[in-house]
């Protein structure tokens, strides 16, 4: 068409046909022979940003009578190129006066394009522009303008000085005139608020007055956010413990910041790679790095054996290029742009960091700069972590290592127990089992405040003593004085708690003393729960001697629960919502306890228990203490295994003790061990009536070992001596020792009691409770 051939073209409302002549066919690159006849297709080749105004422009012309004037592009179908057209047109009506159909003429407007794209460029440009004439009325001012002087309507025509906001007239009034008067534009960098971003401010003269540009200086921010990523990055690397700490601040802080997809830290030991961290690469792509080999011609070799300095690759084609061998691990990971940093501690490289990015991308030297300074932080952040990560994991190790792997199973009780450490450092949390004399047993549970290698090392310490003091056969408040003692030698910065209890299985009493501890639980038969009131003393380190002790009868199948405040407190629970929870889960778990026949089948619903118990009471999510459990089941000795006398205090005493003991063996169907213990109790007894006084009591214990009681009103206590050659006696506890397993003394309430211990010749019979020894999990154990 040639310039200013005007077509003609005619709409009909009530079928939609559209005629056109071939004028104002070509003018919207359409043919005849395709054109199908329809207005939908002219809709159809309305530009997309025109096409909602154009729509609505013909929707005016349908209602009105007056002669309307539309603009809009086309995006010809012929070649593809952009019109402007002019569209002249006027709607005829029917002789109901009803729209019936819209006739016009229309031309292409070259020269009209080229100002209208010019003010649409100038509309939405990123930098903001507006213009005043010469009596410094605004003019014209685009959309970014807008955001910062206000809305068009309410700044068009008005002088700069009144209409448009302080921030950006105040002191510059002098400026903006200065720059009119002149000839040469002038440039600026200021502040429009005092706490907002720095902009460039240009005026430029022109003939008829003074045309404005605010740009937002971008070097400021990004210096800025590059400041704020540092300083961000190395906050969170100085609190990172662990080497997955580090990885994630990593992921976290400085992928997003560079639009990175991907991260792969490895560290570099003994001349091999050991994968530290890997994110944002497929399963198969792990698999693959595990088995990276630095003989390899890889980047990662060259930035750890030669340059030792970063290398950026922007393109897959790039990498492969200088290193072919790479093929594999670019098809692989999916990645299309690399930086691969070394990691350099005290001159030493320790190991690499990559980062990768989804799309080709090339970095510009600030953001290379950036990332290598970066580097720095993770290297010194990731040697401090393998520094803490071999401290913490020689602690676990000596943690672990002063815990019982296996505890001993007296015939007195069956016990299972369980640790579970923090996430974090390690803690002071034991317990133990420790069987006395007589058959009895020692439970006892503790925790050292705070966390860390010290405080793993005193609970060794504590563990060791108490071990030490209960086979002085001391009574539970005695051996809390001396533990206290111990803590108190350590220092101010040392305090623990501890609960230790002795039950007899002769009598069912089982006596408790507890500094600063939690009760234990105790479970009935019946599956009801008590926390039994015990006599409550400051924690080892804070208290002052004597230790109140409580004395409670148990009953025969009785469970006896003993564990840590972190077990069941936490910081969203605290102790007596803990202690609630583990009494309903305790009455729910122990219904389904066996009778106490078969001793591995009691063993085995024990950590059952336990299991319910811990996995019930500590949250899935990282624990902030550390939390042990000791669980026991109560056994009785049954009555007739149990036989006591009184004996006279002259010299027929060992008479009347050898024959009872010869009696009561007889009964027992143990002849075999009647001479030796009818030695052993002639010594005995002959040493209390010669060097004690009363009452003197015999008594014969029948368990998984013989033991032979022989009981005074005396303190005093007997001792080895090392009788000479000539010496015509002295040698009653020399003999006492030879022919006994284990003998010893211990203080009871009215006096001491000396006893002996023999092994059975014969297996139990099936009522005798037999001693074993069970192996003790931790949390270790049960990954």
């Amino acid at each position: 068409m040639k310039a200013g051939q005007v077509g003609y073209y005619e709409w009909n409302f009530r079928t939609g046909d559209l005629t056109c002549d071939d004028a104002a066919l070509e003018a919207a690159g359409l043919e005849r022979g395709t054109f199908s006849g329809r207005a939908a297709e002219w809709f159809a080749i309305v530009h997309p940003d025109d096409a909602a105004e154009f729509r609505a422009r013909m929707e005016e012309v349908a209602k009105g009578r007056d002669l309307s004037v539309i603009e809009y592009r086309v995006c010809r179908p012929a070649d593809g190129s952009i019109g402007w057209i002019e569209s002249r047109c006027r709607t005829v009506f029917d002789e109901d006066g009803e729209p019936a159909r819209v006739a016009g003429m229309l031309w292409e407007v070259a020269p009209r394009l080229n100002r209208d794209s010019i003010g649409r460029s100038l509309r939405h440009m990123s930098d903001a522009f507006f213009a005043c004439d010469t009596d410094w009325r605004i003019t014209y001012l685009n959309v970014e303008a807008e955001g910062i002087l206000g809305p068009a309507p309410s700044l068009l025509g008005h002088v700069l000085w009144e209409a448009a906001p302080e921030s950006v007239t105040s002191g510059r009034e002098d400026l903006f005139r200065r720059a009119m008067a002149g000839t040469v534009p002038i440039d600026v960098e200021e502040k429009l608020q005092p706490t907002g971003p720095w902009y460039r401010i240009r005026l430029v003269p022109v003939p008829d007055g003074l045309l404005v540009f605010l740009a937002e200086d971008r070097t400021e921010q990004a210096a800025a956010k590059r400041s704020a990523c540092v300083e961000e990055l190395t906050d969170a690397l100085a609190k990172a413990l662990t080497a997955k700490d580090v990885v994630n601040s990593v992921n976290e802080l400085v992928l997003p910041p560079f639009d990175a997809t991907g991260l792969i830290i490895q560290a570099l030991e003994h001349g091999r790679l050991r994968a530290v961290g890997c994110t944002g690469y497929p399963p198969p792509f792990h698999e693959l790095i595990a088995e990276f080999d630095l003989s390899e011609d890889t980047p990662v070799r060259e930035i750890l054996l030669h340059r030792k300095v970063p290398m950026f690759f922007p393109s897959p084609q790039e990498l492969m290029q200088h290193y072919p061998g790479t093929a594999e691990y670019v098809a692989v990971g999916k990645k299309k742009s690399w930086a691969f940093l070394p990691l350099l501690a005290s001159g030493r490289v320790i190991g690499f960091c990559c980062i990768t990015w989804s799309q080709p991308r090339c970095l510009t030297h600030d953001e290379r700069t950036l990332l290598a300074a970066l580097s720095g932080l993770i290297a010194q952040a990731l040697e401090r972590a393998r520094l803490y990560d071999t401290e913490h994991t020689r602690a676990q190790e000596l943690q672990r290592g002063m815990l019982p792997r296996a505890l001993p199973s007296p015939p007195a009780v069956t016990a299972t127990a369980r640790f579970l450490p923090t996430s974090g450092e390690v803690g002071g949390d034991w317990y133990d089992v420790i069987p006395l004399s007589s058959g009895r047993v020692a439970l006892v549970i503790g925790d050292v405040m705070g966390h860390g290698l010290p405080e793993a090392i005193t609970m060794g310490r504590l563990r060791t003593a108490v071990h030490t003091l209960a086979a002085l056969e001391l009574p539970p408040d005695e051996l809390l004085a001396r533990l206290n003692d111990l803590v108190n030698g350590l220092g101010d910065d040392f305090c623990a708690t501890c609960l230790y209890a002795v039950y007899d299985p002769a009598s069912g009493a089982c006596t408790f003393a507890r500094a600063g501890h939690p009760p234990p639980a105790i479970v009935h038969r019946d599956g009801t729960v008590d926390f039994p009131q015990l006599a409550l003393n400051p924690p080892l380190g804070a208290a002052t001697p004597p230790f109140d002790t409580t004395e409670l009868s148990l009953s025969e199948d009785s469970l006896l629960v003993l564990y840590t405040d972190g077990l069941i407190e936490s910081r969203i629970r605290d102790i007596t919502c803990g202690m609630a929870r583990l009494a309903l889960t305790l009455t729910a778990a122990t219904d389904q306890l066996p009778p106490d026949k078969d001793r591995n089948e009691v063993t085995k619903h024990l950590d059952c228990l336990c299991d319910t118990l811990t996995s019930t009471l500590l949250p899935t999510q990282q624990t902030y203490d550390d939390a042990a459990l000791l669980i026991a089941r109560i056994h009785r000795l049954p009555p007739q295994n149990i036989s006591s006398w009184p004996l006279t205090e002259d010299a027929s005493a060992a008479a009347q003790a050898r024959r009872l003991i010869r009696d009561q063996l007889a009964a027992w169907d143990l002849d075999d061990l009647a001479m030796t213990s009818e030695l052993l109790v002639s010594e005995l007894v002959g040493n209390v009536v010669r060097h004690a006084k009363g009452p003197v009591r015999l008594r014969l214990l029948r368990s998984d070992v013989l033991v032979c009681e022989v009981s005074d009103g005396s303190l005093s206590t007997p001792h080895i001596r090392r009788a000479a050659d000539t010496d015509e006696g002295g040698r009653g506890l020399q003999l006492v020792e030879a022919l006994s397993h284990r003998w010893g003394t211990r203080h009871t309430p009215t006096g001491k009691c000396i006893w002996t211990e023999q092994l059975l010749p014969l297996p139990l019979p099936e009522a005798h409770h037999g001693g074993r020894t069970e192996p003790v999990r931790t949390s270790a154990d049960t990954a």
